[in-house]
């Protein structure tokens, strides 16, 4: 580690302005900057901690929305979520381990856009609008591939609001020593159709099947999916798995999740 210096805000103006200094970069939960920071991959000389924001906490139902703020942990997700949104309240649940649930934060997952992050599939499968402190971004204008986002600079995830679907499940295959996704897909089912969002799998992050969305639309049924493959050309390709080994993946798992709701 080395030297800088680190800002506790109590509220999003304050974390603003702090953003505003020199070479600041906010930290939510910390379970990816932190190891970022460890292996000298980054070197901010300000740290701006967002975990004094309590505005920024907490999970509630306005509108037929649930709103599920920035600073959130999963845990609280998990448990706060349960009633209102159980596909979400259970990806929650299995993110990595008790110690990254207890700390890490939907803010942060979102703002990171690790293309194997779980919190992304469900923001795209759900077409959530991710709320900054500047504006509201819907969830197919928010993600722009792998590590990239629309958020500017200074910009924070202040909440996510997620539409109810009539019903929704998230599959996932666990790489054991990461705990995250080797490919996990969520699918979403809505009165005017259906979305299915895919994380784990392709070079360019989190995306929409939209082949499988037009086929669970007009026929929610496994049988509807059954002979759909998914295209493997920009799929990941790395010693856990081949993009075709991925891309097979996504098949099955959009399957179960379908299977686990009908």
């Amino acid at each position: 580690m080395y030297d800088f210096d680190v800002e506790r805000p109590a509220t999003v103006a304050e974390a603003v302005g702090a953003l505003g200094r020199e070479e600041a970069q906010p930290m939510s939960g910390g379970q990816t900057l932190i190891p970022t920071l460890k292996a000298r991959l980054a070197a901010p000389s300000v740290l701006v901690s967002l975990g004094g924001i309590e505005e920024m906490k907490g999970v509630s139902m306005s509108g037929g929305q649930l709103s599920v703020g920035g600073g959130t942990t999963h845990v609280t997700v998990a448990r706060e979520a349960a009633a209102h949104y159980p596909a979400l309240a259970g990806l929650a649940a299995r993110i990595g381990d008790p110690a990254v649930r207890n700390r890490g934060t939907i803010g942060g997952s979102v703002a990171n856009n690790d293309p194997s992050a779980c919190y992304p599939a469900a923001v795209l499968g759900s077409g959530a609008t991710v709320v900054t402190n500047q504006r509201e971004i819907a969830a197919d204008d928010y993600f722009l591939g792998m590590f990239e986002t629309a958020l500017e600079e200074g910009e924070i995830v202040t909440a996510v609001n997620f539409p109810i679907p009539t019903a929704a499940h998230y599959e996932k295959m666990i790489q054991p020593a990461s705990r995250f996704p080797l490919v996990a897909v969520f699918v979403a089912k809505f009165a005017d159709g259906v979305r299915v969002a895919v994380t784990g799998a392709s070079n360019n992050g989190v995306f929409r099947w939209t082949e499988a969305e037009e086929a669970l639309s007009a026929n929610f049924s496994v049988d509807a999916v059954a002979d759909l493959k998914a295209d493997g050309s920009e799929m990941i390709s790395d010693l856990h798995g081949t993009g075709a080994y991925r891309a097979h993946l996504v098949g099955v798992m959009t399957k179960r999740a379908v299977a686990a709701i009908s």
